[in-house]
């Protein structure tokens, strides 16, 4: 990768440039210690920068429709003068860690609008099917004058909350009468759900998903109320016939205008700063560690035991956590 300086970051993402904001994500995602310097100083300017967008997270299960949707959603808010970026990620195989990445190919017409971007990556071995690095794109993305920012994630089965700690609108997405779906998907996901939109509401399925919208409602009667005072919506939409987008964007819009009456966006955006320092610094310590020399050496040591079973993992747990004091003291 050819390396630039940080003012040409600035200049690009100032001047909306889609191909400069394309390489400083990947400047943000390069693991070179070099990389990562300029990155920090490029992110430590940009969080500086005041322009709001509103973040929204979509998830649901495979065959939903969420990528037909978000181009159908992404073409109608362009119509609307919104500027918006997708960050699709793509699940990448635990063996060679490689991704399909097939979201441009899947939202022909909405990655060839002048008015969209579209970034896909590959969620590596990160939790929430999200990359690791997509909290710092959507920073970029904010930066180079966004609007709208979408983060698509992998589906649902893995640890959403991470999801939900980088988002101000979180969309779960489902079929209708899935009844079988909501048994899979857990109550968590469900309870953060800002918004539950249930695609393909078209044709012979029209009335089935009027009866699921019902059902959801009374469900979500049963779960407490939130924090914030925001009850979760419901809407139905049809990313094929291209009807419903309007409604959830009229459910976004409100949802951003009551929190941020309340207090409730900025606090959440707040927190989520909190969080994200936390687990980085966390991060950050395993790292420095797993670079030591003794430590490296006692832990493949206390591996080869517990797989000759000559040391059961609490015990080899106990005594790798009494180098690392050692390490430390």
């Amino acid at each position: 990768m050819k390396r630039f300086k940080l003012d040409y970051y600035l200049k690009g993402l100032k001047a909306h440039d889609h191909v400069i904001l394309a390489r400083a994500i990947t400047l943000v995602e390069s693991k070179r210690k070099e990389d990562q310097l300029v990155a920090d100083e490029l992110l430590d300017r940009i969080v500086k920068i005041d322009h709001r967008s509103i973040r929204i997270g979509i998830t649901g299960t495979p065959g939903v429709g969420k990528s037909s949707f978000i181009e159908g959603f992404g073409s109608y808010l362009i119509d609307q003068g919104k500027k918006v970026a997708v960050l699709a990620v793509d699940p990448s195989s635990q063996k060679t860690g490689g991704s399909i990445l097939g979201d441009k190919t899947r939202m022909e017409f909405l990655s060839r609008n002048p008015k969209a971007y579209i970034r896909p990556s590959a969620s590596g071995n990160a939790l929430g099917g999200v990359n690791n690095r997509t909290r710092e794109a959507v920073m970029l993305c904010e930066a180079a004058g966004f609007d709208v920012i979408i983060v698509e994630t992998v589906g649902v089965g893995q640890s959403e909350t991470l999801v939900n700690n980088m988002v101000d609108f979180f969309l779960l997405m489902i079929q209708p009468g899935s009844g079988d779906d909501l048994q899979g998907i857990k109550k968590g996901i469900m309870e953060m759900a800002h918004g539950i939109v249930i695609n393909k509401a078209d044709g012979d399925q029209a009335k089935l998903a009027k009866q699921s919208k019902k059902d959801l409602l009374s469900a979500l009667h049963l779960f407490a109320a939130s924090e914030t005072g925001w009850s979760t919506q419901v809407e139905l939409c049809s990313a094929l016939e291209k009807i419903g987008f309007d409604e959830v964007w009229q459910m976004i819009q409100a949802f951003e205008l009551e929190m941020t009456s309340n207090g409730s966006f900025d606090q959440n955006r707040s927190n989520q700063n909190m969080s994200w320092f936390e687990e980085r610094v966390q991060l950050g310590i395993l790292l420095e560690l797993s670079e030591k020399a003794g430590l490296k050496t006692i832990q493949n040591e206390l591996k080869l035991k517990i797989q000759q079973n000559k040391v059961s993992v609490s015990k080899a747990t106990a005594q790798m956590l009494d180098a690392i004091k050692q390490q430390l003291a």
